[in-house]
C-alpha cells in the first residue's frame, strides 16, 4: 500500500489575526483579544494574539483573568470577515490541492492528502507546506502552522505539539520519530483526542504518557474505555488506519438537526420556555427549508452556573413525521414542563430534531389533519420566502418581541457571536 503524505494547516489566532491585519498591526507584537465588550468581564476571549500568549495568558481565557498590569486592544467579534476570510484562504488551498483531498476540520484549521502532488510540485512535503503558508500570508497576512504527517493524526499532532517550536512553525512526524522524540512528552492532554477527562481516568494507574498507553495491557484499556480503548492504542503507537478517502466516503447512518445557545443571564422557567418556542420554530422552518422531517425531539436545558444542580434532559416522539410549528412547537413545550424545574434559573437550551428523513417518506395518521398541516406548510414556506427575499427580521412572531425573546439578537449573530454585518 502506498505511503501517504498529509498536511494539517492551522491559521495562527485566526480571529485575532484577522482583527490585526485590519488595523494594520502585527499580531505576534501587538496584544488584542477578540471579545464581546458589552458583555461581562466573564465573557470569554475568542481568541488572542501570540503575542499574549507568549504572555502565558491562555487562548481561551475570560476578560477578568488576563493579568490587570497587560494592556491590549479589544476586538468586538466579526464573525461574517472570519467567514469570509476562511474562504479565501480555502481558495488559496485549492489552487495547489483538489477538493476531493481537503478536509476543513474548522474555520482555522484544514487537512490535505499531498500524496500526489510531491512529483507534481518538485517538492517535499516541507516545500509545498511552505509554499501554502507563504501564500496565504502575501494575500491575507495571517500567518499559519503546519504539521506533516505519514498519516492523519501524525500530522496533527505534528501541528499541535512540534510546529509550535520550529522557526518555521512546521513539525514532521512519521512512526518512528513520533516514538522517538513524544512517547514521554507530558502532559497527555496535548495529544489530540485525549481530553482532561480520559488523562484523570489513567492517572491512578501511572499512565501518564504515550509509551505508558502502549506498554499497558490492552485488555485493562478495553474494560476501562470500552471500544474507544481501539483509537487510544492506535494513537498511543502513531497509528491511524482512517485516510482522506474514508472521510469523503463516509455517509452517517442517521441525521439530526440542531439548535444551541447559551444565555447571557440566568432565565426563569417562563422565559425559558419563550426561548425554547423561538429555538423549535426557526428549527421548523430550517426543516422546511431542506425537505426534511422528524418524530422526536430531544431538548437539553442546562442550569445557572451558580448551582450545581444536573441539566435536565429529555426526549418526545411524535405519532408521524413531520416539519410543522403546529405540532412540533407543543411537542417541546410539553417535553420543557416534565422535565425543567420550575424553581431553577436556566443558562443553556440545546434541541436536536433526531433521526430526519426526506419529507418524502413522510406518512400521515388518521389523527392529523392533512390539509391542516399543508395549509400550515405553504404559510411556513411563505415566511421562508419572506426572509430570504427580505432579510430575517423581516417576517417576525408576537413571541419574538416578548421580553427576554432571543430571535431578533440571534438573526444577526454567527455561532452565537455577532456577525458584525
Amino acid at each position: 500500500m502506498k505511503q501517504r503524505t498529509y498536511l494539517c494547516i492551522d491559521l495562527k489566532s485566526f480571529y485575532a489575526s484577522v482583527e490585526c491585519v485590519a488595523r494594520g498591526l502585527d499580531p505576534m507584537t501587538v496584544n488584542l483579544v477578540v471579545a464581546d465588550p458589552e458583555r461581562t468581564e466573564k465573557t470569554i476571549c475568542l481568541a488572542i494574539t501570540p503575542a499574549m500568549k507568549a504572555l502565558g495568558i491562555k487562548n481561551r481565557c475570560r476578560l477578568f483573568e488576563i493579568p490587570k498590569h497587560v494592556k491590549y486592544l479589544t476586538a468586538p467579534p466579526r464573525m461574517q470577515k472570519y467567514v469570509d476570510t476562511a474562504a479565501d484562504i480555502y481558495a488559496i488551498y485549492l489552487k495547489y490541492i483538489a477538493r476531493e483531498d481537503i478536509h476543513v476540520y474548522s474555520i482555522d484549521e484544514a487537512f490535505m492528502d499531498i500524496t500526489d502532488y510531491l512529483d507534481l510540485y518538485h517538492l517535499s512535503a516541507r516545500g509545498l507546506g511552505l509554499k501554502i503558508m507563504d501564500d496565504i500570508y502575501l494575500s491575507t497576512g495571517i500567518r499559519a502552522a503546519c504539521g506533516v504527517g505519514t498519516n492523519l493524526y501524525l500530522a496533527k499532532v505534528a501541528l499541535d505539539i512540534t510546529a509550535k517550536h520550529a522557526d518555521d512553525f512546521i513539525g514532521e512526524l512519521n512512526e518512528e520519530s513520533y516514538r522517538e522524540s513524544l512517547w514521554s512528552h507530558k502532559p497527555l492532554t496535548d495529544f489530540w483526542r485525549i481530553g482532561s477527562g480520559i488523562a484523570r481516568r489513567l492517572e491512578p494507574f501511572g499512565i501518564r504518557t504515550m509509551k505508558d498507553i502502549a506498554e499497558a495491557d490492552e485488555d485493562f484499556l478495553y474494560r476501562l474505555f470500552g471500544i474507544e480503548a481501539e483509537l487510544l492504542i492506535d494513537h498511543a503507537w502513531g497509528r491511524e488506519p482512517v485516510t482522506m478517502a474514508d472521510i469523503k466516503s463516509y455517509k452517517s447512518h442517521t441525521s439530526c438537526l440542531g439548535s444551541g445557545q447559551v444565555l447571557a443571564n440566568d432565565y426563569s422557567f417562563e422565559k425559558g420556555l419563550l426561548i425554547v418556542k423561538e429555538m423549535m420554530d426557526l428549527l421548523c422552518l430550517d426543516l422546511v427549508e431542506k425537505n426534511l422531517v422528524t418524530k422526536s425531539i430531544t431538548l437539553h436545558v442546562g442550569y445557572s452556573n451558580r448551582l450545581n444542580a444536573p441539566s435536565a434532559h429529555g426526549t418526545s416522539t411524535l405519532d408521524t413525521e413531520t416539519n410543522s410549528d403546529i405540532l412540533l412547537i407543543p411537542a417541546v413545550t410539553a417535553l420543557y414542563e416534565r422535565i425543567v424545574n420550575p424553581s431553577l434559573g436556566i443558562r443553556r437550551v440545546n434541541i436536536s430534531c433526531n433521526n430526519v428523513v426526506p419529507e418524502e417518506y413522510r406518512q400521515y395518521n388518521f389523527f392529523v389533519d392533512a390539509e391542516e398541516l399543508e395549509r400550515n406548510r405553504k404559510i411556513q414556506q411563505a415566511v421562508i420566502d419572506i426572509k430570504n427575499k427580505f432579510g430575517k427580521d423581516a417576517i417576525l412572531k408576537g413571541m419574538n418581541l416578548e421580553e427576554g425573546a432571543m430571535t431578533r439578537e440571534r438573526n444577526h449573530q454567527i455561532g452565537g457571536h455577532k456577525s458584525g454585518e
